[in-house]
Formats: structure tokens, sequence, C-alpha cells
């Protein structure tokens, strides 16, 4: 039987990164996956549908739907705008986070991550604690020395005897 072979355990999980972290001899360029960022429109077929409707003012019936094909246009724009401020509070979120720890983004070095914690990031982009957490929660970034869950970049601090910060990350190391 051959499913016995196999290791119960031992799932794999296909991860597409939100992020990629590119070093381009030095500079850092964070872009977003296309897949969270849909090319999205509102059909030509609709505004010339309204067009048509709004010109014919006398008649009852195309002046609501005339109403009804704006308002599904409106909601459709409005929609758009929150998908491309989503987008925009992901870049900035990990444009901020991969500043803050540029040293480690550009060798992989864990030695090199600094202490940070959600409020650092929050305070640097002007967004709520809670809005960092759920992309850090959630969120993978590919780098050119693996694919990492946004949140192992967060860490508390601990002093060193000479009163250095370092990462628990690194003290764990």
């Amino acid at each position: 039987h051959g499913s016995s072979v196999a290791d119960p355990e031992k799932t794999f999980q296909q991860i597409t990164p939100d992020f990629t972290i590119a070093n381009n001899e030095g500079e850092l360029e964070v872009t977003l996956n296309s897949r969270n960022a849909p090319e999205l429109r509102v059909s030509k077929d609709y505004e010339v549908m309204l067009a048509t409707y709004t010109k014919n003012k006398e008649d009852r019936a195309k002046k609501q739907a005339a109403l009804f094909v704006k308002q599904k246009i409106d909601d459709a724009k409005w929609f758009m705008d929150a998908i491309q401020q989503r987008q925009q509070t992901l870049l900035i979120t990990m444009q901020a986070i991969m500043d803050y720890q540029h040293e480690y983004f550009l060798e992989g070095d864990e030695t090199k991550l600094r202490p940070m914690i959600l409020k650092d990031i929050a305070e640097k982009v002007g967004l709520d604690i809670s809005t960092i957490s759920r992309v850090a929660n959630s969120k993978y970034v590919q780098t050119h020395f693996g694919t990492f869950l946004i949140k192992t970049f967060f860490s508390e601090s601990l002093s060193t005897d000479s009163g250095e910060e370092v990462s628990t990350r690194e003290v764990k190391k």
C-alpha cells in the first residue's frame, strides 16, 4: 500500500509571497505581488448603458435604470478605491519594515535583526497597531535568502551587560 510510505506529518504547503524584496547592488526594493493587485476597471459597456439611459429623461423606467446603473458604477469605483488603499497600506507597511531592518534584508544575517515591535512600525507609517499586526500575521515576503512570514521580523529587545540592545531572536539563536 503506497500511502503507508509517506509520512503523514510532512504535508507541504505552497506559499505565494505577498511581497518581494530585491537587493539591487545594495539598493533594496520592495514590490507587491501582482495577485494582490488585480487590474480592476468598470466596463465601458456600463458607461455606455448609463449614457443611453440618461439621454431619455422622459421615460420613467429608463430614468430608474440610469439611477440603478449609476449607483452600481459608483459602488464599483468605491470598491476599487478601497482595494487600491489596501495595496498602499500593505506597501508602506512592508517598506517601513524593510527600512527598519535594512541591514538584515541586505544579506539575511540574523545577527543584523534589530529589535522591532508593532508599535515601531505603526508610529513610522501613522497606522494603528492592529493594522500592522494583521499585515505581519498573514503576509509573506520573498527575499534572495528565503521566504518568511513577516511577523518573524518582530521581536522584543534585551540589553546586554554593556547596555547594547539585541533582539530576542538573536539571543535565541
